[in-house]
């Protein structure tokens, strides 16, 4: 024991009584307190043994662990690495997810469904992919994260843009999206680049800008599925929507000038259009004035004409039938029609007995003067 007398008895404070130094005192003069109580010379009023503290807790737990504490190791060993094996080989698949257990790598044909499922680990693994509707923006000034312009495109008319759009995709077939293609991710964003670069390189800058947008976005849709569908990557498209389309800072002024200039160009198009159009109508409209006075005209001519026609073959029918009477009749309605209008009275001098000569023949034809009220 520590406190053992290994010099004549002496304890820890040194000094035995064997050596005639006074008996067991300690450094102060005196021997050290002795318990009252006998047996293992430790009494409720000294400090406490740890080596029996250490043994009394081997007792117990020989007690508990069967085999004793070496035996009770493997127990313990036992039970956690059961414990780990349960822990990798229950897995849980959330209701956006599906599961694809690979068995020594090699991926099996059930999908996992959501839900609380159990394989072999470590002879099985299994990868968790989302299946809902995930988003993907490319393109902008430094979109994909490093400070690259992915959307500058030169456009058919040889301007530059900067597209932005974003491209929302579903999982279809999880184990072709997980094995079919190494970065599927990475892959749909290069694709979606490539393909809106190639639409916008067959249209001139105007339709991107705000003439066309649906439509290259569906060419764009079109164009990205049918190459992810090629890959076999498990991807499916819903849908491709174009955020945004601005020419590039460095020519931003000039570009606004130049569409101003378009803008005053169709300002001036329209009112040349307006103008013209009322031009036109105007003139159309005196035209069809003018024809229908013409066709008028005309049938109001032929009309006479036809008219003049039937009165000269009924005179000439009834001249052939009473030539004399009708020549004298003629003649009398001719001179009647001629010297009605006449203002010159011409007197036979042969027949003029008891006419005055100097009568106002002149007046005879004019109508009288009015004459105003009584007074």
């Amino acid at each position: 024991m520590p406190w053992s007398n290994q010099n004549g008895g002496g304890g820890p404070w040194g000094g035995g009584g064997g050596n005639g130094g006074g008996g067991n005192k300690g450094p102060w003069g005196q021997g050290p307190n002795r318990p009252r109580g006998g047996g293992n010379g430790r009494g409720p009023g000294g400090p406490p043994d740890l080596e029996e503290i250490l043994r009394r807790g081997q007792n117990q737990l020989k007690n508990v662990i069967p085999g004793g504490f070496n035996g009770g190791v493997f127990v313990i060993v036992a039970l956690l690495i059961v414990a780990f094996f349960l822990v990798n080989s229950i897995y849980t698949v959330q209701p956006d997810e599906r599961g694809v257990e690979m068995r020594f790598g090699k991926p099996k044909d059930e999908i996992s469904m959501p839900g609380l499922h159990f394989h072999l680990w470590p002879l099985e693994t299994v990868e968790i992919v989302k299946v809902t509707e995930q988003q993907q923006s490319i393109g902008g000034r430094g979109a994909g994260g490093d400070g690259s312009n992915a959307g500058l495109m030169l456009t058919g008319d040889q301007n530059i843009v900067n597209v932005q759009f974003s491209v929302l995709f579903s999982v279809t077939d999880p184990k072709a999206y997980l094995f079919n293609v190494e970065d599927p991710a990475n892959t749909l964003r290069q694709v979606s680049e490539s393909a809106m670069r190639e639409v916008v390189g067959r249209r001139p800058a105007q339709d991107i800008f705000r003439d066309n947008r649906q439509a290259i976005a569906e060419d764009v849709k079109t164009t990205i599925q049918v190459t992810m569908d090629a890959y076999g990557s498990g991807i499916s498209v819903n849908t491709v929507a174009i955020e945004d389309a601005a020419p590039p800072r460095e020519v931003a002024d000039a570009f606004d000038e130049v569409q101003r200039a378009e803008q005053n160009e169709d300002q001036y198009v329209e009112q040349s259009n307006q103008y013209a159009n009322q031009v036109l109508g105007g003139a159309r409209g005196q035209a069809a004035q003018l024809r229908e006075e013409a066709a008028a005209y005309k049938n109001r001519i032929v009309q006479e004409a036809q008219g003049e026609a039937q009165r000269f073959i009924s005179v000439y029918n009834a001249y052939s039938q009473a030539p004399d009477v009708t020549r004298k009749r003629l003649y009398l309605e001719t001179m009647q029609g001629v010297l009605g209008k006449s203002k010159k009275v011409i007197l036979d001098e042969s027949g003029n007995q008891g006419v005055l000569p100097y009568l106002p023949l002149t007046e005879i034809g004019r109508p009288a003067p009015q004459t105003g009220g009584a007074q």
